[in-house]
């Protein structure tokens, strides 16, 4: 049964329930709307096959996307993005009794657990407690300590804002909660149901007039609530997305082995007919008029990727530990991954759906380091050739990115593009294909003459 209240204390009124009925609906309705939007651009990629067994696809689920077994690679910010990540997951147990009493006008309704009730409340204060202190380490290591992966031509301008207001936010969001309970433990005392560790210590702070009292614990209450509403909002809008999308992503993650290459199907089908003169290519795909429909060789535009390169792109962090390790970065190459998936995700809100408050990565051409052209894709109009071709096909990306995002597969398909119809592969590249094409081999000697070197063994040990 929820809490009888002291006389001094008065329950939300109807009008107080419609009103906050009013602002869950819209609050929920308008994230779903935001996120029926990303789901459509999601679904604009390319289909790709999922196989494996999803066992295997569940383990890796339990212990990449909750378990966060790829974080503690960096045992300092793990453990601080481990609080935030706790803390975030615990807290929503408070959430929930908020939208409970909002909606029915009770107080603390979930008081009847008793002694899970104090423990739960117990465990809500301490978490906030460390959750303030992780945000300020997070945040000191951003903007005092400037930790070099947090920086690049990618983060500036909106990511770079991005990322300091969720940390503020969270910060308003504990701020709220301990103002609640805080102002609730001083006017009710021993009545109150729960532990409060941390508000008792902060009781001495607040004033002892009980209207006074009344006003602080429902500001703290109205902004709590109103904040994780407009935080959700936010959330399509922000890197931080990523608390919602990381566990699909890691889900669907590649099982085959890191780095193997997927074959285009139209050119695996020739070449089988090539070999077998009795093989039968499949009819080409056609659209809803029956006619062919064109198929592209690799990937121009963010929509000639796979859903699942798109699903990366919505799910990435942006934490840099890709870039960071990424070879040709290190030696002051062009190529950032974590910009291409940034420009992959930018894009494709660019050409299709964009959440409510989506603010573009933009950045001057004439000052940066990459510099596009003035084409409207994905390829030269965000990601140079430059960009492309310095990637080593290492794999250092896609083992450190923490929720399993590949910048290899969507990188490959963007230089298989450049190949396969432009015929713009660097010059040492062409000269290799023209070898294998007249001679069976990357090298430039007829392939009679492979086995010259034995002979000269051969003499030599004689």
């Amino acid at each position: 049964m929820p809490t009888i209240l002291p006389s001094h204390h008065s329950p939300p009124t109807v009008v107080q329930q419609i009103l906050f009925l009013l602002v869950a609906v819209l609050g929920i309705g308008l994230f779903v709307w935001q996120v029926r939007k990303i789901r459509a651009n999601i679904l604009r990629g390319k289909d790709r096959e999922m196989g494996g067994p999803i066992s295997e696809r569940i383990n890796k689920t339990l212990l990449v996307a909750f378990g966060q077994q790829k974080m503690f690679k960096r045992i300092t910010p793990a453990l601080l993005h481990l609080v935030v990540y706790v803390g975030f997951i615990v807290i929503n147990i408070e959430v929930l009794e908020i939208m409970i009493d909002g909606i029915f006008g009770t107080h603390r309704v979930l008081s009847f657990l008793g002694p899970l009730y104090s423990a739960l409340t117990g465990t809500n204060e301490v978490l906030g407690a460390l959750v303030v202190l992780a945000v300020i380490a997070l945040w000191w290591r951003r903007n005092v300590k400037k930790v070099r992966r947090f920086t690049g031509v990618e983060m500036r301008a909106w990511p770079l804002m991005d990322a300091n207001t969720i940390l503020y936010v969270e910060l308003i969001l504990m701020a709220a909660l301990f103002t609640m309970n805080t102002a609730d433990l001083k006017l009710h005392g021993a009545e109150l149901p729960g532990a409060f560790p941390i508000s008792s210590l902060l009781t001495g702070i607040f004033p002892d007039n009980p209207a006074t009292l009344h006003v602080l614990e429902r500001v703290g209450w109205w902004l709590h609530i109103l904040g994780i509403l407009a935080f959700l909002n936010y959330l399509p809008s922000s890197k931080h997305f990523h608390i919602i999308m990381a566990f699909p992503n890691v889900y669907y993650s590649r099982l085959v082995p890191q780095g193997q290459f997927s074959n285009v199907d139209s050119i695996t089908h020739e070449v089988k007919a090539m070999m077998d003169p009795s093989y039968q290519v499949p009819a080409p795909p056609v659209d809803a008029e029956g006619n062919p429909v064109v198929q592209r060789f690799g990937a121009k535009d963010a929509d000639d990727l796979s859903w699942l390169n798109l699903l990366n792109a919505y799910s990435c962090t942006e934490c840099g530990r890709c870039t960071s390790v990424c070879p040709a970065n290190i030696t002051g190459k062009l190529l950032s991954p974590r910009k291409i998936i940034m420009d992959t995700r930018d894009r494709i809100e660019e050409k299709y759906e964009s959440p409510l408050i989506f603010q573009p990565n933009k950045y001057d051409p004439e000052t940066e380091r990459v510099k596009v052209d003035e084409e409207g894709t994905l390829v030269r109009g965000k990601v140079t050739p430059e960009e492309l071709w310095a990637c080593t096909t290492c794999n250092a990306c896609v083992e450190a990115c923490p929720v399993n995002i590949n910048p290899l597969d969507s990188i490959i398909e963007m230089r298989r593009f450049l190949v396969l119809e432009e015929s713009a592969a660097p010059n040492s590249l062409n000269v290799m294909f023209s070898n294998i094409e007249n001679n069976g081999a990357p090298w430039a000697f007829s392939p009679s003459d492979r086995f010259n070197w034995a002979d000269e063994l051969y003499v030599a040990e004689k």
